[in-house]
C-alpha cells in the first residue's frame, strides 16, 4: 500500500507497470498493489464463464470489459475489476476500444474476487449497478 500519492504519481505508475498482472486500486490519495493468486484467478474466471453461460442462455446481449482500467481523475479514483460487463449499455459504448467513463456508461457488472482482505473500499470506488463480490477464505 502506498498512501499520499498524487493523481499523477498514480498514472505514472499506470504507465511503468503496463499489461504487467499487477493491480492497482487509487483512491483519493492511497495507491494498492496486488499481484493476483492462483486462486484468485480461478474463482473470476469460474464468474466470467457463469455470466458468458447466464448471457448466452437468456439471448442478453453482452460485451466483456475484462479488467479495463477504469479512472475517474474528478473523483481521483480509480481501479482494475475482475472482470465487468455490459449488458443494457453494451450499445451504449462509442467506441470499444477505449473506455472514456465522461462520456461512456460504467459496466452494468463487476465481479471482484477477494483472497485476502484490501485496505481499500473498493465496493465505494466500483460505480457498475451490479456489484457481485466472491470472498474466499
Amino acid at each position: 500500500m502506498i498512501y499520499d500519492i498524487g493523481w499523477e504519481g498514480y498514472q505514472t505508475l499506470l504507465g511503468l507497470l503496463g499489461d504487467r498482472s499487477i493491480r492497482m486500486t487509487y483512491d483519493r490519495g492511497n495507491l494498492e498493489l496486488v499481484a493476483p493468486l492462483i486462486i484468485h484467478e480461478r474463482y473470476k474466471k469460474l464468474l466470467g464463464r457463469m455470466v458468458k453461460a447466464i448471457t448466452e442462455e437468456l439471448d442478453i446481449p453482452a460485451v466483456a470489459a475484462g479488467a479495463t482500467t477504469f479512472q475517474r481523475e474528478d473523483l481521483d479514483r480509480g481501479l482494475e475489476p475482475d472482470e465487468c460487463y455490459y449488458l443494457a449499455n453494451a450499445g451504449r459504448l462509442r467506441d470499444t476500444q477505449r473506455i472514456d467513463l465522461t462520456f461512456d456508461p460504467p459496466p452494468d457488472l463487476a465481479i471482484e474476487v477477494e483472497i485476502a482482505a484490501s485496505a481499500l473500499k473498493r465496493l465505494g470506488i466500483d460505480t457498475a449497478p451490479a456489484f457481485m463480490l466472491y470472498l474466499f477464505q
